[in-house]
């Protein structure tokens, strides 16, 4: 068996002429924080909807858990790309029920996803009325009802104060020690270097870095001189 959760071997993803994403090779360790670091348009999104089957590769492959990603793979994975969707009128717990009704889920794991999102005193506040900090909370609490083995979020502190930022790195990583596999995508170095235990950095379609973190390097300098080449 694998060492890694999720590897992807020559991911390319064309759009007409352009390539988008390069003949990447990501290995992610299982039961690891992976943070997926690059500047805005460097191909990020592109690459996780990819592996979240949102997009279909041009070329290369996805591995996951040592077999090549098929459909079946979804059941395993939990997904928060872009803003999280739900239905503002509704409560966080009445979004979380219509999840569990369509996935054919018991309803007990909603309990469980407040708890472990903190939004289990929300009451009947509307969803439309939680602040940007509760919101993303809610989409991660969305993606964790079919218990994921591979979760995946993009830019998930995007818009956060410094609050919501400490909540959701704290969110993160109780997640990790629940055994979850986790890439999160992100250009706010500081973010990655809290949370990570590795890093890939993408520039350009290319991935032109990848390692686990060291604490003793200065992160900022090693992005420049990594995206400018």
């Amino acid at each position: 068996m694998s060492e890694y959760y999720l590897e992807t071997k020559n991911l390319t993803k064309k759009f007409r002429k352009q390539r988008a994403v390069d003949s990447i090779n990501l290995k992610i360790k299982k039961g690891s924080i992976y943070g997926f670091l690059g500047p805005n348009g460097a191909g990020k999104s592109t690459t996780l909807k990819m592996i979240a089957g949102l997009l279909y590769p041009t070329e290369g492959d996805i591995f996951i858990d040592g077999h090549k990603w098929s459909r079946k793979d979804l059941r395993n994975i939990g997904v928060l790309i872009e803003s999280p969707a739900f239905y503002g009128n509704l409560t966080a717990r009445e979004n979380l029920k219509v999840h569990t009704t369509l996935l054919n889920i018991t309803d007990s794991k909603i309990d469980e996803v407040l708890n472990i999102v903190d939004l289990k005193n929300t009451g009947n506040k509307k969803s439309s009325q939680f602040s940007l900090g509760m919101k993303q909370r809610l989409g991660i609490a969305i993606a964790l009802l079919n218990e994921p083995k591979l979760l995946i979020l993009d830019e998930p502190t995007n818009g956060l104060d410094p609050l919501g930022i400490q909540e959701l790195r704290d969110l993160i990583k109780s997640l990790k020690e629940k055994g979850i596999t986790i890439i999160f995508s992100s250009h706010i170095l500081s973010e990655v270097e809290h949370v990570a235990e590795y890093i890939g950095i993408i520039h350009q379609g290319k991935l032109k870095y990848q390692d686990k973190i060291n604490k003793t390097e200065n992160l900022e300098k090693l992005f420049m001189n990594v995206a400018t080449v």
